[in-house]
């Protein structure tokens, strides 16, 4: 498959000096970890105090509820440092790389400068609630005037965070719709008309069948086609279960595991199909395509903009996981593929190892690590055993000579990978 090359810089050495005095910020950051720092110890200073007070029995339950709302208040700051210094930093200075670390937070893989003035104005609101609660915690003791104007204050927050989150919509809008335009033509498709026909479907009066067309199944597979008499395991009523399709509501996945032939392909082609006539947008690709198609979106500067567009689609199949050895890069792009849908998204697996050697297939033991355990955590696990459709006709196939008149083997119902 062909990956498009990114144009040529054409930054002047003035262009490039100016550009790397992003680092003057480093140390501001590396500031807010020594604040982070002050903030651990009035914790534990105030929690010691507070300890020391109930065992003394100088504690009533005021005074207790106005120390726990300080903790409170002081692991919430704690919270917007971290997010100010770690997303800051991601989005100002430099990439992190948490790439297949399993603690990556989930907000860093979009957070923008946008996103992050949203979650600081709205992080300030809730120390902001905090601290009124403990005005009138402590009610009598707080004078009048500084109740009031806590109060007029703290709608002034809620004001202005209304405002920014109403602003941040059509800004954000309006820079994608930007990028889009600047982008340059996809160099994989999955296949060509697939994009094509999701843009189809997604117009209003659609039906199942457009969204079965857009969705570039290899071939139309349906569940009465399966022949659930051929498996040794799983019992039939589990297929029948995952036929309902309801895992796309709860966002869960479905894994299939098993050998060559055993009808991983076709369950998955099956249960997309499925959702399609469930009303559900589906995106089929195999595991090397998926690589390929994230690949060229880096290589374009727009993975972000990519892996959020594909929120588009409530279920997207990979398949043959396994199968080819993925390069570094490929398997480092289908974990953020994973992380990104985690709870957001369906995915649909097939893969022909099981979830504890897919090490072998990614070439890395973190990476693969991390994408089991985001992939595996709502998901049904489903380990097909049946002999390979390709080859059991074989062995009913009748014996060559004896000049008898042979019959020809009945196909099998169902083919899969």
């Amino acid at each position: 498959m062909s990956r498009s090359v990114p144009p040529p810089s054409n930054m002047t050495t003035l262009g490039c000096a100016l550009f790397a005095t992003r680092w003057l910020q480093a140390p501001l950051y590396f500031g807010l970890v020594a604040a982070q720092g002050v903030y651990v110890y009035k914790f534990f200073n105030e929690l010691w105090h507070l300890i020391h007070h109930v065992i003394s029995g100088h504690a009533d339950e005021t005074h207790v509820m106005l120390a726990v709302l300080k903790l409170v208040d002081v692991v919430m700051i704690a919270n917007l440092l971290i997010m100010v210094i770690v997303g800051g930093y991601e989005t100002f200075v430099s990439r992190i790389g948490l790439q297949g670390h399993r603690d990556q937070p989930e907000w860093l893989s979009h957070v923008n400068s946008n996103v992050l003035k949203v979650k600081l104005a709205t992080a300030i609101v809730g120390i902001s609630s905090v601290h009124l609660l403990q005005m009138f915690v402590d009610v009598h003791h707080t004078p009048r005037h500084d109740l009031m104007w806590g109060t007029v204050i703290h709608m002034a927050f809620i004001a202005s965070a209304a405002i920014l989150a109403y602003m941040s919509g059509p800004m954000a809008a309006h820079e994608a719709k930007a990028r889009t335009a600047k982008a340059e033509p996809r160099a994989v498709d999955i296949p060509a008309q697939r994009e094509h026909g999701a843009r189809d479907a997604a117009e209003p009066g659609t039906g199942a069948e457009q969204r079965v067309a857009a969705a570039g199944f290899p071939s139309r597979k349906l569940l009465e086609m399966f022949d659930e008499g051929r498996l040794r395991a799983p019992d039939p009523q589990v297929i029948t279960r995952l036929g309902k399709v309801d895992f796309v509501t709860r966002k869960a996945n479905v894994v299939l595991l098993g050998g060559p032939g055993t009808g991983k392909t076709h369950l998955a082609v099956a249960l997309g199909v499925r959702a399609c006539q469930a009303g559900h947008r589906v995106l089929f690709a195999t595991a090397a395509e998926w690589g390929a198609r994230l690949a060229d979106a880096r290589a374009a500067g727009r993975l972000r903009e990519e892996l959020t567009r594909l929120d588009a689609y409530p279920v997207l199949v990979v398949d043959e996981v396994g199968y080819v050895p993925l390069d570094p890069e490929a398997a480092r792009l289908l974990f953020q593929l994973v992380s990104h849908r985690y709870e957001r998204g369906s995915l649909i697996v097939t893969g022909n190892r099981p979830l504890s050697r897919w090490d072998e297939a990614f070439g890395d033991g973190a990476t693969a690590s991390a994408t089991v355990d985001r992939l595996a955590h709502h998901a049904d696990v489903i380990t097909l055993e049946a002999d390979s459709y390709r080859t059991r006709h074989l062995d009913d196939a009748p014996a060559a000579g004896g000049g008898g008149c042979a019959t020809a083997a009945a196909p099998p119902r169902w083919p899969s990978t």
